[in-house]
């Protein structure tokens, strides 16, 4: 109780993340208006953002995945767990329980600033890049996306890590509708492609 306390009051000293700003102040205004919201519990709004790294060398080379550990701590700014196998597979050398990959749940600033850097700085440094897919929802309101490697984070040394490791990024909200969702994020700047638009208001 007293640690969360201190965090709270640690996150209230450090200012309002910028997005979170943006959010209340521009976004959930918008979306009253346009998804016809009375309910203030109706406005979707963000609930956690979930990345996940599969490092399937870590069977022969376990240092990859203290590779990626590292490289997602930096990332997130919050230490990550290691993923486990569920299953055994021979031919790929597969032990049941085996650790192949990390993941990190974030919420509250961490979520806020982590979701900011991402739109603002790491995507426009993906090569060709041309927006997001605006139908990679899975029906509840909640998206997925996939980078190719982690370098796209300015928070990663090139020089330590010098193998390619993508990650899964998960973005929960608690939209009631992937339409809905949409507006959210395209609100909070996530530069998803036009496609995707018919059912907007589903």
């Amino acid at each position: 109780m007293a640690k969360q306390q201190s965090e709270a009051t640690s996150e209230a000293s450090a200012g309002t993340p910028r997005l979170l700003e943006h959010y209340r102040t521009v976004v959930r205004p918008a979306l009253v208006e346009k998804l016809g919201a009375m309910n203030p519990h109706a406005i979707p709004g963000l609930e956690k953002v979930v990345i996940n790294m599969g490092v399937g060398v870590a069977i022969t080379e376990k240092k990859y995945l203290d590779e990626a550990i590292s490289a997602m701590a930096q990332i997130a700014g919050q230490k990550p767990i290691a993923t486990l196998s569920r299953i055994a597979v021979a031919g790929f050398k597969l032990r049941e329980n085996l650790p192949i990959g990390c993941k990190v749940t974030l919420r509250g600033r961490r979520m806020w600033e982590f979701l900011d850097r991402l739109v603002s700085i790491a995507l426009p440094r993906v090569r060709d890049f041309r927006g997001l897919s605006a139908t990679a929802f899975d029906g509840n309101g909640n998206y997925s996306l996939g980078l190719s490697e982690q370098m796209v984070f300015p928070e990663i040394n090139p020089d330590r890590f010098t193998r390619p490791q993508g990650m899964n990024i998960t973005i929960v909200t608690t939209a009631k509708s992937d339409g809905a969702a949409r507006e959210l994020l395209r609100g909070l700047g996530v530069p998803l492609k036009k496609d995707g638009d018919a059912d907007a208001a589903a």
